[in-house]
This record gives structure tokens, C-alpha cells and sequence, in this order.
């Protein structure tokens, strides 16, 4: 059975569209919505454009260098927004976006 060779970027992926959506979750909680109003968009985003990265990825697209830019692009600017704000949730985003942006800028290099 051959192993798909995005495995570790598939996985990578999900894992960070799930800690943007949980802290997109948690800042929708917050008292300062206005605060978060960047974080908020950013996390979505970037949640969008992980799950389709990791969609495209399993079926071994032709464009897989070109996603995994994109998705590396939306992981920094999210890391870049989630970094500015205090709470657990978005400092564990930043991280899972820090690292899916490592994974996906490798992952366009081959």
C-alpha cells in the first residue's frame, strides 16, 4: 500500500484549522469582541484555507506546491494577528500556525 507523501502536511493542516476554529470559538466568547475583530477573520481564513490544503493534498493535486505557498501565507498572517492578543486560545493558534507554515513551506520546496 503506498503511503501518501503529503501525510505529515495533511495531518499538520487539520491540526491547525482545529486551533483556528478553537480559538476563533473562544474569541467569539471574549468580553472585547472589537479587540478581536482581526483574529476573529484571520482564524477563519485560515482554517478554510488549511481544510482545503489538506482536501487537495489527499488527492495529490498537480498544484500542491502553489496550495501549500497559500497556506503557508494564511498560517503566518494568522500567527502574525493571534500573536498580538493575551489569551491561551490564541497563543496555541499562533503555534499551530507557526508550524503549518513551516510544514507547507518544505512542503513547496520539493
Amino acid at each position: 500500500m503506498n503511503q501518501n507523501p503529503y501525510r505529515e502536511c495533511i495531518e499538520t493542516c487539520l491540526e491547525c484549522m482545529n486551533a483556528c476554529n478553537y480559538c476563533y470559538i473562544s474569541s467569539l466568547k471574549e468580553y472585547d469582541l472589537a479587540m478581536l475583530r482581526e483574529c476573529i477573520r484571520y482564524d477563519r481564513e485560515c482554517a478554510q484555507i488549511c481544510m482545503f490544503t489538506a482536501e487537495a493534498l489527499s488527492r495529490d493535486t498537480r498544484l500542491a506546491r502553489e496550495i501549500c505557498e497559500l497556506c503557508a501565507k494564511a498560517c503566518d498572517r494568522c500567527a502574525e494577528e493571534c500573536v498580538k492578543h493575551e489569551h491561551n486560545h490564541c497563543k496555541q493558534c499562533a503555534e499551530a500556525c507557526r508550524h503549518c507554515a513551516e510544514v507547507c513551506r518544505h512542503m513547496s520546496a520539493a
